[in-house]
């Protein structure tokens, strides 16, 4: 008895997620099956929609449905928890590719994702001194501070710029949550986006990494350098990208 309930529930969450592949269980009217087909599929659509009001303007309303029955009928989330649907959609277009017109979806989704997961995130900042010196200590990133890179330019992307290519260049964003929960997204120049991800290593004191990124850069890493790093990493603490520096021990 248990086993045929087991499969009879397996045969309807088949038929809900893909009802084209997968007949309706025996027995049940598809009035019935229809409400609920309807209801579960309905629900995933407006929590994507939400999450990803970009990628559906872009698509439209037809290819965008088409797109969320692909990834409600194929795609197996690892997580039961409706804030990282979002994040399961993400994995599901970066691993199937479902567009060759489309190319940049994938990057174009976790562009849009990015605001929702740093408004929400709840990783707690490490000990540190806010008002460390930051070139003679090891300065410490904000936990709501990421530095992206992209090689479509996923701000400009809309129904009314679809590129076929990506340009030479990559897209280079700070995207960091304010004190008080504003998402703020900037452009970043190569070399200040190679200074924060050296810097989110946490093992180089501000000096290191300055003259780190002056040698990776084919430059000198004289006073005037530094000074201007300097000066660079006391606009990132005063934003927020900077919390200060790292304690001892």
């Amino acid at each position: 008895m248990a086993e045929h309930l087991r499969e009879q529930q397996f045969a309807f969450a088949r038929h809900l997620r893909d009802p084209q592949r997968h007949p309706a269980p025996p027995g049940i009217e598809d009035r019935r099956m229809a409400i609920y087909r309807d209801l579960f599929f309905n629900n995933i659509d407006a929590l994507l929609a939400g999450n990803f009001p970009v990628i559906r303007q872009t698509l439209g309303d037809a290819d965008w449905r088409d797109l969320v029955r692909g990834f409600y009928a194929r795609h197996r989330s690892h997580t039961p928890l409706f804030p990282e649907v979002a994040r399961e959609f993400i994995r599901f277009l970066r691993d199937c590719p479902v567009r060759e017109d489309a190319p940049w979806l994938a990057e174009l989704a976790h562009y849009e994702w990015v605001e929702l997961a740093l408004q929400i995130s709840d990783e707690p900042a490490p000990r540190h001194d806010p008002d460390g010196d930051l070139l003679d200590g090891i300065p410490i990133t904000s936990p709501q501070a990421w530095a992206l890179a992209y090689r479509w330019p996923v701000p400009r992307i809309g129904p009314d710029y679809r590129p076929s290519a990506p340009p030479t260049a990559p897209t280079l964003l700070l995207v960091r949550r304010d004190a008080d929960h504003a998402i703020r997204f900037a452009d970043l120049s190569p070399l200040v986006y190679r200074l924060f991800e050296l810097l989110g290593e946490r093992r180089l004191s501000g000096r290191q990494a300055l003259q780190q990124l002056a040698a990776e850069a084919g430059v000198a890493a004289d006073d005037g350098f530094i000074a201007q790093g300097g000066a660079m990493l006391s606009r990132m603490r005063h934003e927020g990208s900077l919390l200060g520096t790292a304690l001892p021990g």
